[in-house]
């Protein structure tokens, strides 16, 4: 898995590094009208309760690539049940960390996205039957989003829409184990 990132992040700094110089010799440097923030936000309820909350702040290098870092918190919390419906128990758990993030567009409205993360999680098991709750051990958790999306404009912004997928796959990943639509907002 280590050896995987490497080598992703190796090629986003080459490519980057390689846009980069492209707009430099095309503008002159460092344009401040190429910053923008934004990021993400999402929530589900019920058994299965999700909330994020993901700013971040990048740079639009050339026309075709941006990159950028950004800080999680996210609450995850899921809920258990014996098969007559009865509430077994329920895990919940809380997230900080940061993320990097890059984003090829092939064409104006439509790109694809790396974003690895690395997340402290924290989290309690509470059942509902009378047994003792139990405090999980605070744990790293390393992320590795893929995906693709589009980019839309909205007003003075853009509005983001993503699937993505955790390759990374830890067992402790907010996102679990399939592909998810992210939405967000840059500005």
């Amino acid at each position: 898995m280590r050896k995987g990132l490497s080598i992703i992040l190796y090629m986003l700094i080459c490519l980057g590094g390689r846009l980069s110089a492209q707009t430099e010799a095309k503008t002159g440097g460092f344009e401040r009208d190429r910053l923008f923030s934004g990021g993400n936000f999402g929530v589900r309820f019920g058994d299965n309760t999700f909330v994020n909350l993901s700013p971040q702040f990048g740079y639009q290098f050339t026309d075709h690539f941006q990159a950028g870092a950004g800080v999680n918190f996210i609450m995850s919390s899921l809920t258990f049940r014996a098969t007559g419906g009865d509430r077994q128990y329920r895990t919940t758990y809380g997230y900080g960390g940061l993320n990097l993030f890059a984003r090829y567009f092939p064409i104006p409205t439509l790109f694809a996205s790396v974003q690895p993360e690395y997340n402290y999680s924290w989290g309690k098991m509470r059942y509902f039957n009378g047994q003792a709750s139990q405090t999980s051990p605070g744990a790293f958790v390393p992320v590795l989003l893929i995906g693709g999306g589009t980019s839309i404009p909205a007003g003075r912004g853009r509005l983001i829409a993503q699937l993505l997928y955790d390759l990374a796959g830890h067992e402790r990943s907010p996102y679990g184990r399939a592909p998810f639509v992210s939405f967000g907002f840059n500005f």
